[in-house]
């Protein structure tokens, strides 16, 4: 079995998973916001290639001309709308290059991989700094190359065709959730505690008090949204009340870059759960953006008021909505409540309950609600891939 294990490649994590949707370095960020809600995807990839020229030929290209260089979500559009000059003018901000989006530093966040490397090698490449692993899709024989062709043909954010190959995305989770398949390989390892296991990261931990001004929490949100982690808002007293996750974000609309930029971390929690925002946050946002000359950014909620209210009467004012509008996409969303386990907590159940909620971590706290430190799927990793060392 643990033969079998080592024996792996890297193709096997990829079935089922869907072809990335892509949109060319040349893109602008309006070009990416319109993208997301159009098509309702939770990031697309960004290509170093140019899909919005005809690509019709047979010629191959060289694998080195076209390289996914990142990816973008809704989180990265909010966060960069976020900044003063761009609140002054969101539409001067969208007509920016797409390449403000992509994080420059650390390097190697996105990296290419044959689909015959091991599973051992994926692992050592998220181990490594990468957070994205991006690899071809064997050819699936029953594509006809007629829908090949139409795809190859569409403008940009329509695309999943590069050097007339499909790719998908391999993430922490995606290896974790794999590895619970063989998880009685590392016996006794997933049934200790956590606190045994040295996996209980105490000094990284992205934190903001509840009364904190959101915008504070700015970097700390690009940061995690990198890490593939969340925002914990702590009290005083340094307990864990709730979170600001990229993932809860993501389901958000360009708008709710007005609501960080007005209200508190805490205030910012209720603004964002998966109910919608309450009215009287909504007008306060509003009434801050006045007081800050922030006019555009108003107009910018208003005009997404009127499209969310469209969206209601065509839908027949049902909460199920097309896209990503009204600040909230159809596709699943996660309220703000922070996903926590305890020091005593087994490394298996931690696991299956970061797999369970869709989240890379789990915060440890006391039985008090102090906040302890964080559990990442990064971290099983460096476990796992020491238990393989001995099985090699």
């Amino acid at each position: 079995m643990a033969v079998s294990l080592l024996a792996r490649e890297v193709s096997d994590l990829c079935l089922g998973k869907p072809a990335l949707r892509c949109l060319s370095v040349s893109s602008n960020v309006g070009d990416a916001l319109s993208a997301l809600k159009r098509l309702g995807e939770s990031y697309l990839s960004v290509w170093s290639c140019d899909h919005d020229h005809d690509t019709s030929s047979t010629t191959t290209t060289k694998s080195d001309d076209c390289l996914c260089i990142g990816k973008v979500c809704m989180v990265d559009v909010i966060c960069f709308l976020c900044k003063e000059d761009n609140l002054k003018s969101p539409s001067t901000a969208l007509q920016s290059p797409i390449s403000v989006l992509i994080p420059k530093e650390p390097a190697g966040l996105v990296r290419h991989l044959e689909p015959h490397a091991s599973l051992v090698e994926a692992i050592d490449l998220i181990l490594d700094g990468a957070q994205n692993l991006v690899i071809p899709i064997r050819s699936r024989r029953s594509t006809t190359s007629s829908r090949k062709k139409l795809l190859q043909n569409k403008k940009s954010f329509n695309s999943t065709y590069h050097n007339n190959r499909e790719y998908c995305c391999i993430t922490q989770e995606d290896l974790i959730r794999y590895l619970l398949n063989f998880i009685g390989l590392f016996n006794p390892i997933p049934i200790n505690p956590i606190n045994t296991l040295n996996v209980i990261d105490t000094e990284n931990i992205l934190a903001v008090q509840y009364d904190n001004p959101a915008l504070a929490a700015l970097p700390l949100i690009s940061q995690s949204l990198i890490n593939h982690t969340s925002v914990a808002i702590v009290d005083m007293d340094g307990k864990l009340i709730g979170e600001i996750s990229p993932f809860t974000l993501n389901s958000c609309d360009e708008t709710v870059s007005a609501a960080i930029a007005t209200l508190s971390a805490g205030d910012l929690m209720a603004y964002i759960d998966c109910g919608g925002p309450p009215e009287e946050l909504v007008q306060i946002v509003k009434d801050r953006l006045v007081e800050r000359n922030l006019g555009a950014a108003l107009e910018l909620m208003e005009e997404e008021a009127i499209i969310t209210s469209s969206s209601d009467e065509e839908f027949g004012g049902g909460s199920v909505r097309s896209g990503r509008l009204g600040g909230y996409s159809a596709r699943l969303v996660r309220r703000s409540e922070a996903i926590v386990c305890y020091p005593q907590s087994s490394l298996v159940a931690v696991m299956i309950q970061a797999l369970a909620h869709r989240v890379s971590y789990v915060w440890v706290v006391e039985e008090d609600g102090s906040l302890v430190g964080i559990v990442t799927f990064e971290a099983m990793l460096k476990v796992f891939r020491e238990r393989l060392k001995s099985m090699m």
